[in-house]
């Protein structure tokens, strides 16, 4: 399939008409399709560089089926969050080459095989084993995007030294994802030992006053450490997306 740019060269040179532009321009931008319970967006990645994410929550085995072949035929990645294993047992009898994460709960597809396409590496740190799910949400997004990622577990601030032996380690990355429950503390302990920029993901691991997240959400957004953002409770999907941009826009500036 040619590509845009490929296109516009071509227009540059002379050697293709703006009218026959417009039409391959309309053929390789499909814009959307109509499903009736969906609208698919065809042509996100070349908008935002990554294709449309289904969430799987409140959606059945059948629906996350058609817009995943319906996506698969104009894009050579797929990702679906939030699919329990009945879900992705369905999706993998219906489409070949689907593979099921069962920790982060969701469903990749690729073409070919995924590559790491850009320089540095992503540093997802995590404070307990039971913060793994929305950790590994984090790190299968980045890497779905073509990023390195190094996984930093179980370094919570209740035995922080072991922190202390992985921050080489967390320093070298382009950008970092910290993931914790119960009081969110590790977010502002990281934040004043590094210079990369921290995005927080709160989980909603905790006893009662943990409130099912909030505590560790209002801990991360009042970290007096800089370099802090903050996603929502759980998304670890919003947090690996946005450290796959950073390290993505890092990667093109020293290219």
């Amino acid at each position: 399939m040619m590509d845009i740019g490929h296109i516009l060269k071509l227009v540059q040179a002379g050697d293709l008409s703006a009218e026959e532009a417009e039409l391959r321009l309309k053929s390789i931008m499909p814009g959307e399709e109509d499903l009736g319970f969906a609208q698919l967006d065809l042509n996100r990645e070349q908008r935002t560089g990554f294709p449309e994410v289904i969430f799987g929550e409140g959606k059945t085995a059948e629906q996350i089926i058609l817009i995943m072949q319906k996506m698969m035929a104009h894009n050579d990645r797929v990702l679906a969050t939030r699919i329990d294993s009945a879900k992705a047992d369905a999706i993998a009898a219906a489409i070949s080459g689907s593979v099921y994460h069962p920790t982060p709960r969701a469903v990749t597809w690729f073409r070919n095989p995924p590559l790491e396409k850009h320089d540095g590496y992503i540093a997802v740190v995590c404070a307990g084993t039971s913060d793994l799910p929305v950790a590994e949400e984090a790190a299968l997004t980045a890497e779905c995007m073509g990023s390195r990622v190094e996984r930093v577990y179980d370094v919570g601030v209740a035995g922080i030294h072991r922190l202390f032996r992985r921050l080489p380690l967390i320093r070298g990355a382009n950008a970092i994802v910290v993931a914790a429950g119960m009081e969110g503390a590790l977010t502002s302990v990281v934040g004043g030992l590094v210079a990369s920029p921290i995005i927080a993901v709160p989980t909603s691991i905790g006893y009662g006053a943990n409130l099912q997240g909030l505590a560790a959400l209002l801990s991360m957004l009042n970290s007096c450490s800089p370099g802090v953002s903050v996603v929502n409770i759980d998304n670890g999907f919003g947090a690996g997306y946005m450290a796959g941009l950073i390290n993505q826009n890092m990667s093109k500036r020293l290219g």
